[in-house]
């Protein structure tokens, strides 16, 4: 008899404190609330009017249509690339063929006394023939060799060198995707940074490029897309402009076609 109600009453304690708990709940929920409603009006009467209660009508969703209807010709494109690549300070060298970007990149190696370059594995990169413009520079082809250390490498790679997938010439970027042949490290890791863009491959806007990648679906998706335009920026410490922390300090979008 003394063990059951001990047991009864600990469950009616248990019930008690359970019921107490929530009580306390419930005022401190109703506190924050008026607390917010408090905030929310001094918000409104420093603004001068009323207090919304209903969320705003949005009529229109997406860019408007006289934005999605922009496209500027072949020319503006690379007219107004150029300007905006430069104007976050990267680099662009318009040239007409790969021998041109080939011998473009082998007069910077020497000049900067490059001695490692990777490169993403594209047949297109291998059609520059760097290893025969840079005779004094180690080539290395993205994930040609399984027992090597690729994003070591990369972190130590005077040049990276990949092909553009897409360029958008009214903000100056570039999208390059990653796959097992076109790692992301190629880009981000080593100091210099070439992006061989060929010009049929430039639109006006980003939404070109974002609505191509939404309609693949989610099965098409690339490992990563990642948006380029110029060099790393920061400015983290003190709102102080450093380039080069995050990736390459010095980037050249070579315009080819």
């Amino acid at each position: 008899m003394a063990d059951t109600s001990r047991r009864s009453t600990a469950k009616e304690s248990q019930g008690s404190m359970a019921e107490s708990h929530g009580v306390w709940l419930s005022r401190l929920e109703e506190q924050s609330r008026k607390k917010q409603e408090r905030f929310m009006d001094g918000i409104s009467k420093r603004l001068g009017h009323p207090r919304m209660t209903q969320p705003p009508k949005h009529p229109y969703r997406g860019a408007p249509d006289f934005w999605r209807g922009l496209d500027w010709s072949p020319e503006e494109k690379i007219q107004g690339f150029t300007e905006n690549f430069l104007s976050v300070g990267g680099h662009v060298a318009r040239l007409q063929g790969m021998e041109e970007a080939s011998a473009f990149i082998a007069a910077k190696a020497a000049e900067m006394g490059a001695k490692y370059l990777v490169r993403q594995d594209e047949p297109a990169l291998a059609a520059l023939g760097l290893e025969e413009a840079l005779p004094g520079v180690q080539i290395n082809v993205w994930n040609s060799d399984s027992e090597r250390e690729w994003k070591a490498l990369a972190a130590g790679a005077d040049f990276g060198v990949v092909q553009a997938d897409h360029a958008v010439a009214y903000t100056g970027s570039v999208t390059v995707l990653s796959s097992k042949e076109k790692g992301r490290s190629v880009s981000l890791l080593p100091t210099v940074l070439f992006i061989v863009i060929p010009v049929e491959r430039l639109k006006t806007r980003l939404g070109e490029v974002l609505i191509g990648l939404d309609e693949g679906g989610r099965e098409a998706l690339p490992a990563g897309v990642h948006f380029i335009t110029g060099p790393s920026r920061s400015s983290d410490i003190e709102n102080d402009l450093t380039i080069g922390v995050h990736g390459p300090g010095i980037v050249y979008a070579l315009l080819v076609g």
